[in-house]
């Protein structure tokens, strides 16, 4: 998402700046700023079933761990917070700072769509090319409105999609190795 040159580009020192609203959702891709609002509760349903199923193969298998609601400070002009993440237990240690911020890419990404045009085109457009950039290994786009999850995993150095979920089909992952999960259960 290339900017005009007479756009505005946001940085992390421009948020600070900004009116504390526990309301609202900033961030910055590409130096574009994105403001939501706090998510549908039914959003927010779908976000804590997704992390449980997530968090609970973690325990078994003590390869890394899922966070909710994380943020992830790539560089000053993109900083996002992502509805679910899992990050192995090597990278883990690597990309936290000193506020608690991942300031690299996780394997796993989770976003849970909202409603509205800006919100779609920020998570299926503008997140989807910085985690291709980034590095992330696989990204999942949760539609609990049509309760389907589009998979994106990484093939020659970008996140393509794999897969769109319905109901009864299960997910699974290379990355979460022995993870699987009816996509019903993300919704119920």
């Amino acid at each position: 998402m290339t900017q005009a040159p007479n756009q505005i580009r946001w940085t992390i020192a421009d948020l600070e700046v900004l009116a504390a609203d526990e309301w609202k959702r900033y961030e910055i891709v590409d130096g574009e700023l994105f403001v939501s609002r706090a998510p549908h509760i039914r959003h927010q349903g779908v976000g804590g079933r997704i992390y449980v199923n997530i968090f609970n193969w973690s325990e078994q298998k003590k390869l890394g761990q899922p966070f909710f609601t994380p943020g992830i400070i790539f560089s000053d002009a993109d900083n996002v917070i992502p509805d679910v993440v899992w990050i192995s237990n090597e990278r883990l240690a690597q990309l936290v700072d000193d506020e608690g911020h991942l300031t690299g890419a996780p394997e796993l990404i989770v976003e849970v769509l909202s409603a509205g045009n800006t919100n779609e085109r920020r998570d299926k457009e503008a997140k989807l090319k910085l985690y291709s950039l980034k590095g992330v290994k696989e990204y999942w786009i949760v539609n609990w409105r049509l309760q389907q999850v589009e998979v994106y995993r990484r093939e020659n150095a970008q996140l393509v999609l794999v897969a769109t979920l319905m109901d009864n089909d299960e997910i699974t992952s290379p990355i979460l190795p022995g993870f699987s999960c009816k996509i019903q259960q993300f919704f119920n």
